[in-house]
């Protein structure tokens, strides 16, 4: 499983807006700015996160987007789901793929199942809030 720029800009939208506006709205080019990343390619991400009710975009004079519930409602493993739509390590675990044939006398099935389950637990451990303003020793690396 490799995530994606989608998925991890995402994430770096998210904390923008709730470290800087989570209760107002703010406009992309401000984020875009803060982070470094194309105007444009944060449309196209934030259009998924707002169809997918993680943020609310206001058009006109005073619009711009913010977080549609608290920092600490907005599940890491939801927001990634959402913009990679899987994050099974295998096909055959995703959940729109065909079931497997060889499911049945699959010797490593138990194997993805596991790593399947540790990648899910692990994801849904973390909020938006988890990942605000962290000042401990070694976790300044930025995605």
């Amino acid at each position: 499983m490799l995530i994606s720029t989608r998925g991890r800009y995402a994430l770096r939208i998210l904390v923008d807006m709730a470290e800087h506006s989570f209760d107002k709205y703010t406009k992309l080019k401000d984020i875009a700015h803060r982070q470094e990343i194309s105007e444009k390619y944060l449309e196209s991400i934030v259009k998924t996160l707002v169809k997918n009710n993680i943020v609310i975009g206001l058009r006109g004079k005073g619009g711009g987007y913010r977080l549609a519930m608290e920092p600490d409602q907005i599940n890491i493993g939801v927001v990634l789901t959402v913009m990679e739509e899987t994050l099974a390590p295998v096909a055959c675990l995703d959940d729109s793929s065909e079931p497997c044939a060889r499911a049945a006398s699959c010797r490593t099935l138990k194997f993805w199942r596991g790593l399947d389950d540790v990648i899910k637990h692990y994801t849904h451990s973390f909020t938006i809030a988890d990942l605000m303003h962290n000042s401990e020793a070694g976790y300044d690396y930025i995605i």
